[in-house]
């Protein structure tokens, strides 16, 4: 649990239009959409919330890979613009989960403008002066890790994570070389710089709350109490365990 007290408010997500390419493969997109909320309980892959770590206001936006590999399409992309507009309203961190195996073929170019697009959702934050703080969780590969997911200002990651754009398979047949032993994974990430810290998720919401006090101090940080009325897009809640979602 990475909120306070385990209490949140979930952050209702624009309605996004389903199956614009009406596509099909073995099985309808709309199918395998009702399939996936069927089995997760969630209209897509991503969860935008809104509570305090550490008693300081924070919107985390977490992505489930039940839901159809956590595939980015439109619906993931509108999750994070929502989110990162809610931290700058707030003046509050923005935390990013990502567990995803990258775009959503089924949307097609839809998908892959969505990279572009969270990164400006990203970029938006920065610009505001306020940290943005990336968990990398098993798996982060794809579009996913070529976008949103690797510009943090903080990078964590799960212990044992796989992290990469292509899987190990892909690259040796491409570049028709080995890869060293662990390629690919948090730790080696980190003795390569590319993520600064491993941490276990037991200990992710303390190793959170000291990153977060560090960054904000002196900063526009905003009382944990402050709810917030972006559009009426939020709904009081109180989290259940979803080890999944992050939150």
């Amino acid at each position: 649990m990475l909120f306070d007290g385990g209490e949140y408010q979930l952050v209702d997500l624009p309605k996004t239009a389903f199956d614009p390419l009406k596509f099909k493969d073995r099985k309808k997109y709309t199918d395998r959409l009702k399939d996936a909320q069927s089995s997760t309980g969630r209209k897509d892959a991503v969860a935008v919330a809104q509570g305090a770590i550490g008693g300081r206001t924070a919107v985390i936006a977490a992505l489930d890979f039940g839901f159809m590999g956590g595939s980015m399409g439109a619906a993931v992309g509108d999750g994070l613009v929502t989110a990162s507009r809610l931290a700058v309203m707030l003046g509050a961190p923005f935390i990013v989960i990502p567990a995803s195996g990258g775009a959503r073929m089924q949307e097609g170019m839809l998908s892959l403008m969505q990279m572009p697009r969270s990164v400006i959702a990203v970029e938006q934050v920065k610009e505001a002066r306020l940290p943005y703080i990336v968990i990398l969780t098993d798996p982060t590969t794809g579009g996913v890790s070529a976008s949103f997911a690797m510009l943090g200002d903080i990078q964590i990651a799960e212990p044992g994570a796989q992290i990469g754009f292509a899987g190990r398979r892909v690259i040796q047949e491409t570049i028709r070389a080995s890869l060293p032993d662990g390629f690919q994974t948090a730790e080696y990430l980190r003795d390569h710089g590319m993520v600064d810290l491993v941490v276990p998720r037991k200990e992710m919401r303390e190793k959170l709350a000291s990153i977060i006090s560090l960054l904000m101090d002196g900063g526009a940080a905003k009382p944990a109490s402050r709810k917030a009325k972006a559009n009426g897009h939020l709904l009081n809640g109180k989290a259940a365990r979803d080890d999944e979602a992050g939150a």
